[in-house]
């Protein structure tokens, strides 16, 4: 989006556009509006009218093509420079329109990059590069505005160059530097109740796409089986998962699929998890407004009582990273000439 452009469609929230030091704009009331700016939260001093809130979102809407109306009272968009919109209007809300933009300012970082800017270690960023390259199913789990897209993007930027990759996501975010790209959108009903196309779907029908990977840009219900399945076929994928630690996420990503129907058993979902997902990352977002991963597990492959085992690799304690006593699962793909295998991360 060129910025007469974005002057055109935002108006008076175009500076606020332009500047790129903020990542979020939220609108709570016209006279209530929003930013984060490093991870903090300010009220800024602009004033709209309830018709110019509307007519931003009009306008910013002609570009996605998807509708908002009072039987679709929600919309969830791409906008063309990449950033995300979500609008929810009454009677979901009280009486004010809600509208969330959100900017992906960090989508081109790659791994190294990120722990230049200190969301990890350096010996933290070649582990993470070397299990993308070793075929490691990864899950990327965290709070909202962690920065997991920000890392899942940069992790599938690490994939070889030869391989062929296909994205899956509810609004198109993920922008990898890949030469063989494939990014598949969910699509809403029409205004009949007809042509959704859902995640669960586009999972089904990447694997008639050759794909070398697929990703999951965000696993929030049934899906999850969909993707477990896939990934336990041999096909290494990554996603990322709403959850407050390595070991909430695993527990979680056993209890979406059961979503999928009442003939899905938890006896079948746990070992089905353990055998598919190798590394978990976590990420989050502390009080000083700084993103960082908090902690890296690996998954044994073994589980007792439903319960999977989880190991940690890296943590972070507050100060600094300490590293914890976990094995990477599938040692035979890190094998590197003269170089021993429990200590490859940390040349």
């Amino acid at each position: 989006m060129s910025d007469s452009n974005i002057d055109m469609t935002f108006g008076p929230l175009a500076p606020f556009m332009f500047d790129n030091e903020i990542e979020e704009i939220w609108i709570n009331s016209p006279e209530r509006i929003f930013i984060a700016r490093g991870g903090k939260n300010e009220l800024t001093t602009l004033l709209l009218t309830a018709e110019e809130v509307r007519n931003i979102v009009d306008r910013a809407l002609m570009w996605s093509g998807r509708r908002l109306d009072l039987s679709h009272p929600f919309v969830d968009a791409r906008l063309p420079d990449g950033s995300r919109l979500h609008v929810a209007i009454p009677e979901i809300t009280p009486e004010h329109w809600a509208i969330n933009i959100r900017k992906h300012l960090l989508r081109t970082l790659s791994v190294k990059d990120l722990a230049g800017r200190g969301a990890m270690s350096p010996s933290m960023a070649i582990l993470l590069r070397n299990c993308v390259k070793a075929g490691l199913n990864i899950l990327v789990s965290g709070a909202t505005q962690a920065g997991k897209t920000t890392l899942l993007n940069a992790l599938v930027s690490a994939i070889p160059v030869q391989e062929r990759v296909i994205t899956i996501e509810e609004v198109f975010e993920l922008k990898p530097n890949l030469p063989d790209v494939v990014s598949l959108q969910t699509r809403a009903a029409n205004l009949q109740g007809e042509g959704e196309i859902p995640l669960r779907r586009l999972i089904k029908e990447s694997l008639r796409m050759r794909p070398s990977r697929i990703i999951v840009g965000e696993v929030r219900e049934a899906e999850a089986l969909d993707l477990l399945i896939a990934l336990n076929s041999g096909l290494p994928g990554m996603g990322t998962i709403h959850a407050n630690s390595t070991r909430d996420a695993i527990i979680k990503l056993q209890t979406l699929p059961l979503l999928a129907g009442e003939n899905i058993s938890q006896k079948f979902i746990g070992p089905t998890v353990a055998a598919a997902i190798d590394i978990v990352v976590q990420v989050a977002l502390d009080s000083s407004g700084s993103r960082r991963i908090i902690e890296i597990s690996s998954l044994t492959g073994r589980i007792e009582n439903d319960r999977i085992e989880v190991e940690t690799l890296w943590k972070w304690n507050g100060t600094e990273y300490e590293e914890g006593l976990g094995a990477l699962p599938h040692p035979e793909k890190f094998t590197i000439a003269g170089v021993p295998i429990d200590s490859w991360w940390k040349i």
